[in-house]
């Protein structure tokens, strides 16, 4: 475990290997192969989630706009599009074009791109079964996709629009490593507070959850497995929903006593008699 930390392999992902190899002696105890697991009581200490860093919109949209300006090169449509969709590194790194529907102001995220051994670039499947799925495109995505599109078609003898839609110069994948340093790179120009890729995906969610949408809502649109995940996540972000829930509950009931006395007729008291 520590030649893999070394090695510079994440925490997380050294974490998951371990306590895969700890559990898989279970199945030759169930088989009866082996009388208990003798790795049971091996238990790797968790690594503690790092806190994420979250630009605000108008942060967001200073960075978009300096790379605009200063830059206008495909990762400036990346970061455009990472940040309008709210999709992981390894997932638009991955993006072909066949995946990309103008028509319906859609994409689908078929493929994810990883980085194995600390080099080697692997295409793969999405993270879970719940990624594999559709994102809808908003009309700024859509002509930052257009115009990444007029680019690369300007680009080819025959103008036709084929494999991965952010990439090198001889069509193979772009480095994630590459695009984390020019991410940092043109942050620190501006001094924004720094970032790492997936960071953008956390900076949508926040994005998205401030604009008040449902957590169902965001859930669907972030494709997480399950709502949960969602909350475990971002549920932080949601400080200010208890406050919207029972005042939206005070209002109601209020609303219900005020339409009650509105409809409910005042009976006077008769004057009382003379003796």
């Amino acid at each position: 475990m520590t030649a893999q930390l070394e090695a510079k392999r994440g925490s997380v992902t050294v974490y998951r290997a371990v306590s895969t190899l700890r559990n898989a002696p279970n199945a030759a105890v169930r088989s009866w192969r082996l009388r208990y697991n003798p790795a049971k009581h091996s238990v790797p200490p968790k690594p503690r989630a790092e806190e994420r860093t979250c630009w605000t919109p108008e942060q967001a949209a200073t960075f978009l706009r300096h790379s605009a300006e200063q830059y206008a090169d495909q990762l400036t449509d990346l970061f455009e599009v990472m940040l309008g969709t709210g999709m992981r590194r390894g997932e638009i790194l991955a993006l072909h074009w066949s995946d990309v529907h103008p028509m319906d102001r859609k994409l689908f995220v078929r493929w994810t791109l990883a980085a194995v051994n600390n080099g080697k670039l692997h295409l793969g499947q999405p993270k879970t079964p719940a990624s594999r799925a559709w994102i809808s495109l908003s009309p700024r995505v859509m002509a930052t996709l257009h115009r990444q599109a007029a680019i690369q078609m300007a680009a080819q003898p025959d103008g036709r629009l084929e494999g991965l839609v952010f990439s090198r110069g001889d069509g193979s994948p772009l480095r994630p490593q590459w695009v984390l340093d020019q991410l940092r790179k043109r942050t620190t120009e501006i001094d924004l507070p720094r970032i790492g890729l997936h960071d953008l995906r956390h900076t949508a969610a926040s994005i998205i959850i401030a604009m008040g949408i449902p957590l169902a809502i965001v859930s669907k649109t972030l494709r997480h497995a399950t709502l949960a995940t969602t909350i475990n996540l971002y549920g932080h972000l949601f400080k200010n929903s208890a406050d919207q829930a029972v005042n939206a509950l005070g209002d109601a009931l209020n609303k219900a006593d005020a339409d009650h006395r509105s409809t409910t007729p005042v009976i006077e008291s008769a004057p009382p008699m003379a003796a």
